[in-house]
């Protein structure tokens, strides 16, 4: 898991998100989750209306508040949230600070068993974009 602040530069949140290969970073303050900023994010509110990224903070487009889910949760909770609010990352937090995140991606890898509800995730998600 990556993370910014929210005076992290957009075109810097950018350039860490192609090195890392990651779809998203978490934006911290004080090591706790303040927003998220993933590539859809970036697509709807700075490419389609053809913003210059080197004009914006990481604060202008994260979404916020950011869906949480505590560290000592069942995956099935972390999957039944993701598929509840339509969201592929969720953060992952300890006392309120981040601590990493889960995609649907590592549910898939980590338990077989929840693929359909990943499924019906990815359906839905792809349904309303």
């Amino acid at each position: 898991m990556k993370t910014v602040t929210p005076d992290s530069p957009l075109v810097e949140v950018i350039q860490k998100m192609n090195k890392f290969e990651i779809g998203s970073v978490v934006v911290v303050q004080r090591r706790r989750a303040v927003g998220i900023i993933t590539e859809r994010d970036i697509m709807r509110k700075i490419i389609e209306p053809w913003i210059d990224p080197a004009i914006i903070k990481a604060r202008e487009i994260m979404s916020t508040p950011p869906i949480t889910i505590r560290d000592d949760a069942p995956l099935e909770e972390a999957a039944e949230i993701m598929m509840k609010n339509r969201i592929k990352k969720l953060p992952v937090v300890k006392n309120e600070k981040v601590m990493g995140i889960v995609t649907a991606t590592d549910l898939a890898r980590s338990a077989p068993q929840l693929i359909n509800l990943l499924n019906d995730l990815m359906w839905r998600v792809q349904r309303i974009s």
